[in-house]
């Protein structure tokens, strides 16, 4: 990007910092946030790629660097830091906040179905992976989960044997953030009272 185009960049910035000014102001500060988004959107998409590597994240922290930008415009200093090396930085950022989040709920989810099924697997027998042991234990999830209300046994079923985080099954069931977290938990709870009942 030459130096007239980085002025353009540092003007829209400057536009969108002023977005809390007046009613006037915000509307132009949006008019500079879509003009920046189509000017730099697509260098600040492929810094997520080359984080992630999935398109879809990638496209969700696309979206937060651009809420990012629209939060702390006022921050940029152009002594500081060129704007694109800013942008780019609030990306990266992002993006690896994204795979923290991720990997901070699948360690949960996961840890929460383990201990589920740690309080039922553990049996009398001395090898653990007996074949009638462990068939047994598959059929008694296999009730527990039946007896589960449909909405929960869906959620549950789709985050845990399909490896699905909270964020991806709000977003594939179209549900709040919330509410799938809420029917996870009382999911797995009554999961957890049923198969101590076979345990």
């Amino acid at each position: 990007m030459n130096d007239l185009a980085q002025d353009q960049v540092i003007a829209l910035l400057e536009r969108i910092a002023h977005h809390d000014v007046t009613p006037a102001r915000r509307s132009d500060a949006e008019a500079a946030l879509r003009e920046l988004y189509d000017q730099v959107g697509g260098r600040i998409y492929g810094v997520a790629m080359r984080v992630l590597g999935n398109p879809q994240w990638a496209e969700d922290v696309l979206q937060d660097t651009f809420l990012q930008v629209w939060r702390t415009a006022h921050d940029y200093r152009q002594t500081l830091s060129p704007p694109l090396a800013w942008l780019g930085l609030i990306a990266r950022s992002r993006a690896l906040d994204f795979l923290r989040r991720r990997a901070s709920e699948r360690a949960d989810a996961a840890l929460e179905l383990d201990d589920v099924l740690a309080d039922t697997l553990a049996g009398e027998s001395a090898d653990p992976l007996d074949t009638q042991v462990a068939s047994e234990h598959a059929w008694a999830l296999h009730e527990c989960l039946r007896k589960l209300e449909p909405k929960q046994r869906e959620v549950v079923s789709l985050a845990y044997f399909r490896d699905l985080s909270h964020g991806e099954l709000a977003q594939q069931l179209k549900l709040p953030l919330g509410t799938v977290k809420t029917w996870v938990r009382r999911g797995l709870e009554q999961l957890r009272s049923c198969m101590g009942r076979f345990a």
